[in-house]
């Protein structure tokens, strides 16, 4: 080992490790030639060059001398004008020669031999190969004119007072500063605006010019009127800005000429200058400019980040953002992409928006951008996605680059995202709060087929209205209706509130029930002080602690509410009751005035449940005793609380012998095991045993475990609900969910057929086949034999999605048109058929169930208009379908995430009552109808009373359904004009007592106005021919008029049955003849608490959690599917 060590000589220490890694074994031979780089610029040229032209810092300096140095030159010329006295004559001799003192000559030559030595040196240093190019530039020639003369003076002395225009080192003066404010770009690497060099070179530019002109008309008037330099400052200006008093002019030719030379110089290049900076002004105004750092951290500012700015969306957002109060002295900026567009220009030239409103055209993936829009001291940033882009996956991954893009610039501002893909929303969970489109649109149409128009009732929630819509109606419901959805979510922390203080240490249930009979407030939920998970409705076994943040529902937030005693406004209560009938809304609710909202304090005295307030009035066909109302306890008591034990099965026995067949298929309940995407929240649903075969999802296809074609051959107990798709999107999923939750009855689940126009891909099938019922179809619903086929006949409710494809369109509005058509041939085709439809834009709802000749449906598009000028942001919210929850835009949810800036709850809340996230010991959002035996209870306090004392639910609206045509048809009505006349005044004074408004289904209407303008034109008719003939003709068309109504629906209906008789299906669903399009939906949220009841009310509740009060529950939510089986408790709630 010794030997082998010495005969191996040790590596070079330069390629020892080198040549290890190498295997280099052959060094004693090596060849190599070491080369180093960059030789040349070792050159001493080389080096100068780096020194005075690459080096940023070095350059910055050399130009920071010469341009000291020239304005020296300046003012040694000013100096020498002014220290030499002017002499006597006209001689032209006085032209060339000038008296200059030694000690000025000698600074003179020294700036001069700088000036020129620098000048050859930079020359010499940027010689590219042609000599002329380098001589024949201005500024070198220039140098020449101003320095040669004093060096050569240095040798023939008899030149030293040779006039030598030094004056013109002005210009060299403004080419140095244009150089150096480059090289200051270059070296602190912070471009400025090029609007900031373009204004410094036009002012730099006047003033050469100017000050060349004093100094060449003071030169050579030294042989005409010996002008000063202040007289020649006074001429310049008094010219240039053309004013031309005439006191001072020139008097020499040599003078005049050299002014008309100066003004063709300026008439040439200030044009260009003012040409040049027009544009950038231009430019600047299309792009936006800056928002000022110093504006940024003295004044508070959020960014809104946007694809493509329309102006629908850019009013949404002002509108719900400026509409608290203390977001009035925010600023708003916007970072879009695009060029502004036409409308939105003209909008944010608006004094009310301009002053907070700024548009910045840039890109949030660029720093620069960023910086503009002062992210880093931003509030708030709100990153939108572009929705009406056809691909919407691509849209995605845009918002999620800007996402990124903006935490990694401003790690500290709160990030507000708009996701339109459930799938994509895993990749921006760092930000604060995230609104996932597809989420809760699915969402809310599969709550809208359980509980009626919870679209509208989310819209209205998250919308900021103080109420005052359709006051000025006519029409009661509109009243009622406009004045209820002023009611949004507020909070505050229980000790510190006047509505929730007393409360504390009791119930939830007793604090939400006492709370509304007093204050007319809904308390709706909790959250602990040690707890982020907010609580609907806990139960009445929580107890209120005094730092619990309360959660309720009502007209405004308690901190603008002033309180006063009842008895002191009875007497005004009396003169300012505007409501009458058995659903009034009575004045000792909420009163609003200029944002604040006097609540008069109920009675709070303990009223016995027996007493009258409760108990019918005495009948005389009926004595029999009506049931009471248990008080609700301020602790709860076990025994008094119907728990709804979901877990266990209570009501087997029950089933009939119809049932038992049904009763083998027994469900589980537990989580589903597959997700078809990640971050979906797991919820506790109805679930197979075992998974169903794909081959039997599909609806229309026989395989060899079934040999079911169509829907009605499957007889399946409850109705059918379909939805029409484009495709299976992972948010579908989001639809089936909560119609399979494990609280909703198992007897009450409805199959849910897809219809959708592609075939779906394995990952969804994984993800619903667990379910029970649910099925797909290849169709669409532009196909009456596809819509045949998965049972529209018998179909409890069709949703209507809109088309990914349909939403890009060259005209914005248009792309809901296909969508639309097809919703109006299904109203048509089949009336009875409850058509739940998504659109694009909320405008678009206008076209829903659209009729040419409805009365009652143009007033009220004029009403719409009329709200729309107001300035409200609810103006579509008295539209039929809207009202009904027959239709909805998952626009209108943008304003949720706007409101998350002030109410960060709202997503928390909205996405509770959806059902898309289940916090345990929180309820859940459901329904109840009032039925015949229902009506006991007479009003909704009293109804609030008995859930919050029997089951501890707490309702917070009610969904009333009202007709709209007359009960009697009009083929029957034989009354004259005569007694019509006669009769008005009574009618019009039953026509406020009655539940009912009545209308035409076509072209007659019922409306007031309408009604008594058109029997006062039938009068004028009647006057005009003979009485009997007039009324003869007037039966005649209605008859006529009823037989092409009769002709039209036979028409479709035979359509229909020859298409399901070719098909091979039964006719035997399809009612052709039931029309539900005579009656009008609205829902009132937080109704005051005598509102009266009326029959087919729905009401809606939030339940507890059924599952917070098993003591063995947590064990069974942990698995993912339930073995234990057992039947749900009903849904209605027994009154």
């Amino acid at each position: 080992m010794v030997d082998l060590e010495s005969e191996v000589p040790p590596l070079p220490p330069r390629y020892r490790f080198r040549d290890l890694l190498l295997g280099d074994q052959g060094w004693q031979n090596d060849d190599r030639v070491q080369v180093e780089f960059y030789m040349n610029e070792n050159t001493f040229k080389e080096r100068l060059k780096l020194f005075f032209i690459k080096n940023q810092r070095s350059s910055l300096r050399i130009r920071l001398f010469n341009f000291s140095l020239k304005l020296l030159s300046c003012l040694l010329y000013i100096i020498r004008v002014l220290l030499e006295n002017p002499s006597q004559g006209n001689e032209w001799s006085h032209i060339f020669w000038v008296n200059r003192s030694l000690p000025l000559w000698g600074l003179q030559v020294s700036v001069a031999l700088i000036s020129l030595f620098e000048t050859i040196l930079l020359g010499y240093l940027s010689y590219k190969g042609n000599i002329w190019e380098q001589i024949l530039r201005i500024p070198f020639i220039l140098e020449i004119i101003n320095a040669v003369p004093f060096i050569i003076s240095i040798f023939w002395p008899s030149l030293r007072n040779l006039f030598v225009p030094v004056f013109l080192n002005c210009w060299l003066a403004k080419h140095a500063l244009e150089n150096m404010i480059n090289d200051l770009h270059r070296a602190i690497q912070r471009t400025q605006s090029a609007m900031f060099n373009q204004v410094l070179i036009l002012i730099s530019t006047l003033l050469c010019l100017i000050f060349t002109c004093i100094c060449g008309i003071q030169h050579l008037e030294r042989i005409g009127k010996k002008l000063n330099l202040f007289d020649s400052l006074y001429f310049c200006i008094v010219t240039f800005s053309t004013v031309g008093f005439g006191d001072v002019t020139p008097e020499t030719w040599s003078s005049k000429l050299f002014v008309v030379a100066m003004i063709c110089v300026a008439l040439v290049v200030l044009p260009i200058q003012f040409e040049q900076l027009a544009y950038l002004w231009m430019e600047r105004q299309k792009s936006g400019g800056n928002y000022s750092r110093h504006r940024a951290q003295t004044e508070k500012h959020v960014v809104l980040c946007v694809s493509s700015l329309k102006i629908d969306l850019l009013m949404d957002f002002l509108n719900e953002f400026y509409a608290h109060p203390r977001l009035q002295d925010y600023y708003v900026v916007i970072l879009c992409p695009t060029e502004m567009d036409v409308q939105v220009r003209r909008v944010l030239q608006i004094p009310m928006w301009s002053q907070r409103v700024i548009y910045l055209q840039g890109s949030a993936l660029k720093d620069q951008d960023l910086l503009r829009a002062k992210m880093d001291d931003a509030e708030a940033c709100f990153i939108l996605s572009s929705r009406c882009e056809v691909d919407r996956t691509s849209s995605d991954h845009q918002t999620i680059l800007r996402a990124w893009a903006v935490k990694d610039f401003a790690p500290n501002c709160p990030l507000y995202v708009q996701i339109l893909k459930p799938e994509n929303k895993f990749h921006i969970k760092f930000a604060d709060h995230v609104v996932c489109e597809e989420e809760f649109k699915y969402a809310m149409l599969a709550l809208n087929c359980i509980c009626p128009a919870t679209s509208t009732l989310i819209t209205l929630l998250v919308h900021t209205s103080r109420g005052q819509e359709g006051q000025q109606s006519p029409e009661q419901w509109q009243k009622m209706y406009g004045r209820c959805s002023g009611n949004e979510v507020y909070h505050i922390v229980l000790e510190e509130s006047t509505f929730f203080a007393e409360y504390e240490g009791k119930s939830f249930t007793y604090a939400s029930f006492h709370a509304h009979k007093k204050f007319g407030v809904c308390l709706i939920g909790v959250r602990r002080e040690d707890n982020k998970n907010i609580l609907l409705n806990p139960g009445p076994r929580y107890i209120m602690n005094a730092t619990d943040i309360c959660f309720y529902i009502n007209i405004t937030k308690e901190e603008n509410s002033a309180f006063k005693n009842q008895d002191q406004q009875k007497k005004s209560n009396v003169s300012r009751s505007f409501y009458h009938g058995p659903s009034r809304l009575p004045v000792h609710s909420i009163i609003a005035s200029m944002g604040t909202v006097a609540i008069d304090l109920q009675d709070t005295s303990c009223r016995s449940t027996s007493g009258p307030t409760l108990s019918l009035p005495t009948e005389g066909s009926r004595e029999i005793r009506r049931p009471s109302i248990a008080p609700v306890l301020e602790v709860a008591d076990t025994s008094s609380i119907q728990t709804c034990d979901l877990l266990s099965d209570q009501s087997e026995d029950e089933t009939t012998p119809d049932e038992e067949v049904s009763s083998n298929l027994e469900y589980a309940k537990g989580y589903p095991p597959y997700s078809p995407y990640i971050g979906s929240s797991p919820t506790f649903c109805h679930l197979l045993h075992e998974k169903v075969p794909f081959c039997c999802l599909r609806l229309d296809k026989s395989c060899q475990h079934n040999y079911y074609e169509d829907a009605k051959a499957y007889g399946f107990k409850n109705k059918l609900i379909i939805v029409a798709a484009e495709t299976a999107g992972n948010g579908l999923y989001n639809f089936i969910v909560p119609l399979r939750a494990y609280y909703r009855p198992k007897k009450e689940l409805n199959p849910i057929v897809l219809l959708l126009d592609n075939p779906p891909d394995m990952h969804f099938l994984d993800a619903i086949c667990w379910f029970p019922m649910v099925y797909y179809m290849v169709g669409s619903i532009d196909n009456l034999d596809d819509l045949l086929r998965c049972g529209v006949t018998f179909a409890a409710n069709m949703v209507v999605v809109d088309k990914e494809s349909t939403m890009s369109a060259e005209e914005d509005y248009m792309a809901d048109a296909k969508t639309i058509v097809n919703v109006q041939t299904l109203f048509r085709l089949f009336s009875s058929l409850s058509i739940i439809t998504e659109l694009t834009h909320p405008a678009n709802m206008r076209f829903m169930q659209f009729r040419a000749k409805d009365c009652y449906s143009l007033a009220l598009s004029k009403l719409e208009k009329k709200e729309r000028e107001k300035g409200s942001n609810l103006a579509f919210m008295f539209r039929l379908p809207f009202a009904a929850g027959r239709v909805f835009s998952i626009s209108m949810l943008d304003t949720l995430l706007y409101q998350s800036f002030v109410k960060d709850y709202m997503i928390s809340i909205t996405r509770l009552l959806l059902g898309l996230d289940t916090t345990p010991g929180s309820g859940f959002l459901c329904s109840m109808k009032i039925t015949e035996d229902d009506l006991w209870i007479r009003t909704y306090a009293r109804l609030y009373q008995k859930l919050c004392s029997s089951t501890g639910d707490v309702p917070i609206g009610i969904y009333r359904t009202e007709s709209q045509k007359l009960t009697t048809s009009e083929s029957q009505i034989s009354i004259s004009v005569e007694e019509w006349e006669d009769t008005k005044d009574s009618k019009e004074q039953g026509h406020h007592r009655s539940n009912h408004r009545n209308s035409t289904s076509s072209d007659q209407s019922d409306h007031p106005l309408l009604r008594r303008k058109s029997m006062q034109w039938a009068r004028r008719l009647s006057r005009k021919g003979p009485k009997h003939s007039g009324k003869t003709a007037e039966k005649i068309t209605q008859q006529r008029l009823n037989l092409y109504r009769r002709s039209e629906r036979q028409e479709l209906a035979e359509l229909v049955n020859n298409r399901m008789k070719h098909l091979g299906l039964s006719t035997a669903g399809y009612d052709e003849m039931n029309d539900h399009q005579s009656t009008l939906s609205y829902i009132l949220i937080n109704p005051s608490p005598d509102t009266r009841l009326e029959l087919n009310d729905v009401v809606y509740l939030i339940r507890p959690d059924p599952l917070a009060y098993l003591p063995n529950s947590e064990p069974s939510r942990k698995n993912s599917i339930c073995n234990t089986t057992g039947q749900d408790s009903r849904e209605e709630t027994q009154l």
